[in-house]
């Protein structure tokens, strides 16, 4: 119970962490029992990844002393004006809870201006450049999706076909309409890029300056150039804009002027002085940049013409819709008036690559990408359809370093082949679209460039963005898994052993031999006769069937986390649930870069949603000597749980499997007897009761 001195509080919370849910639960869990242990009343709110439960409302809100956010991320902060805030990590909210409490009582009140708060020290996740880049394309996939879909629907449905081929709608046409409203979603999609980009580094304040040079950026006639900078220059306005709202918001201003900066002087700082400077500095460049490869693309046209249809395949994938894809685009126009449509031709057979190859990509290594992109990927090949290059943007930006090369090399190939088979394009516009349309020609031999050039785009990327999820592996030197030992078992034992070991005999294998994992333990002579006799109780399970005996270890051998991440999965294994132990830690691997699945108090709960498990599957491992697994705490685990999901699944039983092991995991005395279960099936029985 309180005492006189420090009298009892009401208070309200909310709990959030950047990706999954454990953290969330675990913080929530610890304050409310922190609050019943010292005599306060506390509501505590959680944002994780199935939404905001438990809800605060006005009259929670008013009723309150004092507020405390443990989070991991931006939460809005406008419904708490006048109230003590307590802000903090997530961590914070698990390991000091009490502490939390107590600060309310002398925390500043928040100020109305004050949109929203981001703890400092918020836990090891991936560096701000990359979540801002990630929040910029999550909200310009829909612009381009939308307005790509909305061009390519107009074109297919009210084009009318003209005498020289392609395709032209009518004015006044309902369908110009529709036309023109996608060009206004592609129109949006670059500042929408740049702005949210800004945002996610500077907060509201930076949004206005970042969707503005956005704009500016997109607008090449601002500073003298016949194409605009596109996405590429989309990214270098937003991280400019963010950076430079953070820069002026360290300076110092009387309190007067302090609740209209973020609303009046911020913005109109901001935008002005990054305007000013990508015109005068940057927007020069760019147009120099188009004037000398127009004159590069000129001195070519006299030579291969393979060669001259490498360089615009390489031009035009190259920034989708920026200068360098202009200046092919241009040139090639150009060319028509002359009587030369070969260059057009190249042109035609590349535009569709970038778009078509990643949506190919995301058809065959579908566990590459995530849900929203694999969307994307069945829009992005519509739109390649009808020469929309813009639609493999969203994967360019997210994994630039991967998508783009992918592009370039694929519409080379197909650009490439254009030139070496002399198709020739008769309108400025490429796609399938066109050749159907009768403005190709050599229309067989088109499309085998353009199919050659796609099948090169989806292979590279994939192997690109493989390539890359497993350099972590490759740097730890780690590729090899522990394979189940072949050991020669005598007649009648191999009745007897478990369905999760003689599952794993290699195919092949002599009679006679069980595969055993090392260190287990076979049983032979009549004991191993008569077990066999002995007639087998139904398996048990936890968490649904999910977890059973078979994938419960409390001798873990791994002394590193990848080297666990490894075991694991082997021991995942064992139940016939895993197609491919190599996805699943390869998707592991990529959950733990995003921030570490430790708990604290020695427990992590590694965990995936990949295709590369056919049911939902939960094992769990006791490390004697502890690992370091980044906690933020700073104590080895000890208590390892791992958890995969197959994708479909992503959104319902994986939030659900993670949510009843956090809400449990809170519980001191679980924790305990889970501690003191000294072999697996002990274990089983304590995580009989999670429900």
């Amino acid at each position: 119970m309180p005492s006189p001195h420090t009298p009892e509080l009401r208070l309200v919370a909310i709990t959030a962490c950047p990706t999954g849910i454990a953290h969330t639960y675990m913080a929530a869990e610890k304050l409310q029992q922190a609050a019943e242990a010292a005599g306060h009343t506390i509501k505590v709110e959680t944002q994780g990844s199935i939404g905001a439960e438990n809800v605060l409302t006005a009259a929670d809100i008013a009723a309150a002393d004092g507020v405390i956010i443990a989070a991991d991320k931006d939460i809005d902060l406008s419904r708490f004006g006048g109230k003590r805030i307590v802000a903090a990590s997530v961590a914070d909210g698990i390991h000091r809870p009490l502490e939390l409490m107590e600060r309310t009582r002398t925390a500043p009140e928040h100020s109305a201006t004050a949109s929203s708060a981001a703890p400092p020290g918020g836990g090891r996740e991936r560096g701000v450049v990359y979540k801002a880049l990630m929040n910029g394309v999550s909200y310009m996939i829909p612009f381009v999706v939308v307005g790509g879909l909305l061009i390519a629907v107009s074109l297919a449905l009210g084009g009318t076909p003209q005498a020289e081929g392609g395709l032209v709608i009518p004015d006044g046409s309902p369908w110009k309409h529709v036309f023109d409203i996608g060009v206004i979603g592609f129109q949006l999609m670059v500042p929408i890029l740049s702005g949210y980009i800004a945002y996610a580094i500077g907060d509201r304040p930076a949004l206005v300056p970042g969707m503005i040079g956005g704009w500016i950026a997109n607008t090449g006639a601002l500073y003298g150039s016949e194409s605009g900078a596109g996405f590429i220059g989309a990214i270098v306005t937003g991280f400019l804009a963010g950076y430079l709202v953070l820069w002026i918001k360290k300076v110092k201003v009387p309190k007067f002027a302090q609740p209209i900066m973020p609303i009046i002087v911020i913005p109109i700082v901001a935008t002005t002085a990054l305007g000013m400077f990508f015109i005068y500095v940057l927007g020069k460049p760019i147009a120099g940049v188009f004037g000398a490869l127009t004159s590069f693309l000129s001195g070519l046209t006299g030579g291969s013409a393979a060669l001259l249809g490498v360089v615009i395949g390489l031009m035009l994938a190259f920034d989708m819709g920026g200068p360098v894809n202009k200046t092919a685009f241009l040139f090639a126009t150009g060319l028509i008036a002359e009587g030369n449509l070969q260059v057009m031709g190249m042109f035609a057979a590349g535009a569709c690559v970038p778009a078509c190859g990643m949506g190919l990509a995301t058809l065959i290594r579908r566990r590459l990408f995530d849900e929203q992109q694999r969307e994307a990927g069945l829009a992005a090949l519509f739109m390649g359809f009808f020469g929309i290059a813009e639609g493999a943007i969203p994967f360019a930006a997210a994994r630039p370093a991967q998508v783009i090369p992918a592009n370039m090399i694929g519409s080379a190939v197909a650009c490439g082949l254009g030139g070496a088979f002399a198709v020739t394009g008769a309108v400025p516009h490429g796609g399938p679209i066109v050749a159907l349309m009768g403005a190709i020609g050599g229309v067989p031999l088109f499309f085998v460039a353009a199919g050659a050039g796609t099948a090169v785009t989806a292979v590279t990327a994939v192997a690109l963005l493989e390539l890359s999820d497993r350099r972590a592996e490759s740097r730890a030197g780690a590729t090899a898994f522990s394979e189940p030992v072949p050991v020669p078992v005598p007649a009648g034992v191999a009745a007897g052993v478990p369905a999760g070991v003689a599952a794993a005999v290699p195919a092949g294998a002599p009679a006679g031999v069980a595969a055993v994992p090392t260190g287990a333990a076979v049983s032979t002579g009549a004991g191993a006769a008569a077990s066999a006799a002995t007639a087998v109780p139904p398996p048990r399970s936890a968490l649904g069937g999910a977890l059973t005996c078979d994938t419960v270890t409390t001798a873990l051998v791994a002394r590193d986390k990848s080297a666990a991440l490894r075991e694991l999965a082997d021991l995942l294994g064992r139940s016939g649930r895993v197609t491919d132990p190599r996805a699943l830690v390869r998707a592991a691997e990529q959950r733990e870069e995003l921030s570490t699945t430790a708990l604290g108090d020695g427990i992590a709960i590694p965990h995936a949603k990949t295709d590369a498990v056919a049911r939902p599957v939960v094992g769990y491992a006791r490390s004697e000597t502890g690992i370091d697994w980044g906690a933020p705490d700073d104590v080895p685990v000890r208590d390892l749980f791992m958890i995969a999901v197959p994708e479909r699944m992503a959104g319902d039983e994986h939030l659900r499997l993670l949510a009843a092991l956090a809400r449990k995991l809170a519980d001191p005395g679980f924790r305990s007897r889970l501690s003191a279960a000294t072999t697996a099936d002990r274990t089983l029985t304590v995580l009989e009761d999670v429900a």
